[in-house]
């Protein structure tokens, strides 16, 4: 899908220069716009070559694609390209069928909500939109996601979506996994994030003023309050930029983290970044810029052996004092005869 993507926002970009009737595109201007518009997208250095863009207007000028009227001008020893009709931008035509994969990949993805206790308002979503594609296709489910239907208060996802959207406060009785007594907050909703396949309501707690987060299995009932709604200031992208999970103790810092790993999972790590920040791996080794948290520490000991932390020293000695108490329960566990 990344590819799909990658070539729509290609074409619109070339639509954008083939319609500028006042300004004349060469091929080098084609791919540094499209560079740039690519690099704008995904906040990392991107680099169109000049092959893709000629297959690209191959591909637009094509019935497949757009049918665009595409033109090349001599401009002396250069070609500048344009649309010979002024009129023309991709955008008023019919989805063609690169764009209608694309969709159905979506619409697949957003499928992911089906099994959502609360979520139905989905089905009739995807029925809509389906009903605009004409599928020869089977249909077939060919995607499937990591869910787990029967962890407790998923029935809580749609109800508190809706106070959050409506910013209503809400009563919560909560009881942690290590608590005999149930809990009762006030509270004004902001945010649901999925994590290792579980959900957590971030808001405001009322009576200790600081930003909460609970996890839904842990909810045992919500209901509406009276207390006025308190307008949420945290952006939650930049909240969760330099952690791992969902613990983040604002008055850390991030700090870079050192690890070495293994033979066996070097090409995994590549392909499957530990975190966003992660460095490009030499020698085995790579770093991480992010606040240390639990959840930092179960996804390093997740790897076992095959992740070694080297710096920093806080984080190497709760490692070790994991490992040693996990070793420490096997020691005191009789074999079996």
């Amino acid at each position: 899908m990344a590819q799909n993507k990658n070539a729509q926002i290609r074409y619109k970009a070339l639509d954008k220069c083939f319609s500028n009737q006042f300004k004349r595109f060469y091929i080098n201007d084609l791919i540094e716009y499209c560079s740039d518009v690519l690099t704008e997208h995904y906040a990392t250095e991107t680099t169109v070559s000049r092959r893709q863009i000629f297959d690209d207007i191959d591909f637009m000028k094509s019935e497949a694609g757009y049918d665009a009227p595409i033109e090349s001008v001599k401009d002396g020893k250069k070609v500048f390209y344009r649309y010979s009709e002024p009129e023309f931008t991709i955008l008023k035509k019919p989805l063609n069928p690169a764009e209608i994969e694309t969709l159905q990949e979506a619409l697949e993805t957003l499928s992911r909500m089906n099994n959502i206790p609360g979520f139905d308002w989905v089905n009739s979503i995807l029925a809509k939109l389906n009903s605009g594609i004409n599928k020869t296709r089977d249909h077939r489910q060919v995607i499937s996601f990591e869910d787990n239907e029967d962890l407790k208060g998923l029935n809580f996802l749609n109800p508190l979506y809706q106070f959050i959207v409506n910013k209503q406060c809400l009563s919560i009785i909560y009881k942690g996994f290590s608590e005999e007594k149930e809990n009762i907050f006030t509270v004004s909703p902001y945010y649901l994030k999925q994590y290792n396949n579980r959900w957590f309501l971030f808001g405001w707690n009322h009576k200790e003023n600081y930003l909460q987060n609970f996890p839904l299995d842990r909810i045992l009932a919500i209901d509406s309050c009276k207390e006025v709604f308190i307008v949420n200031t945290t952006d939650f992208k930049e909240y969760f930029f330099d952690i791992i999970g969902v613990s983040n103790d604002l008055a850390k810092d991030p700090v870079q983290v050192k690890i070495k790993l293994s033979d066996n999972i070097v090409g995994y790590i590549e392909s499957k970044p530990l975190h966003g920040s992660q460095k490009k791996i030499i020698d085995n080794i790579t770093t991480l810029k992010v606040k240390l948290n639990y959840e930092l520490e179960s996804l390093i000991l997740f790897y076992g052996e095959n992740i070694t932390v080297l710096e920093p020293p806080e984080l190497v000695e709760k490692i070790k004092k994991r490992l040693a108490e996990t070793n420490n329960n096997y020691q005191c566990t009789p074999t079996a005869q």
